[in-house]
């Protein structure tokens, strides 16, 4: 219950702000980029990925591409939720327009995310 007050909210949030017009977004509109924090966790650096929705309009259901991902470092599932060979981000919640999400893990190179799917909510 409490996730669809959170949806509705947001939804009514990115309403008012777009006042109902959206531009073309998709997943290409999700830049991501990905840096050191100068942490180590077990002797491996940990690395931040901050992806922003670069478009005008709220975007949910965001996949990214994860097959072979590896960490050292616990990530909370509603962060980044692994299925197989995509990556579900935040729980499949929305990230409104030009809105960042971020989280961390740690390994020894950074590891090759990409988005490669999303819905665009318009209202």
């Amino acid at each position: 219950m409490a996730d669809l007050v959170k949806f509705l909210c947001l939804a009514l949030f990115c309403s008012l702000i777009l006042g109902g017009e959206c531009e073309d977004c998709s997943s290409q509109k999700l830049h991501l980029v990905q840096s050191k924090t100068g942490k180590l966790v077990e002797d491996k650096p940990e690395w931040r990925v901050t992806i922003t929705n670069t478009c005008t309009c709220c975007q949910l259901a965001i996949q990214l591409s994860c097959n072979g991902f590896q960490t050292v470092e616990d990530i909370d599932p509603s962060m980044l939720g692994p299925s197989g060979t995509v990556c579900y981000l935040n729980s499949g919640n929305i990230i409104a327009g030009h809105q960042r999400f971020s989280f961390t893990y740690a390994w020894d190179t950074p590891f090759p995310f990409k988005p490669i799917f999303s819905q665009v909510f318009c209202p």
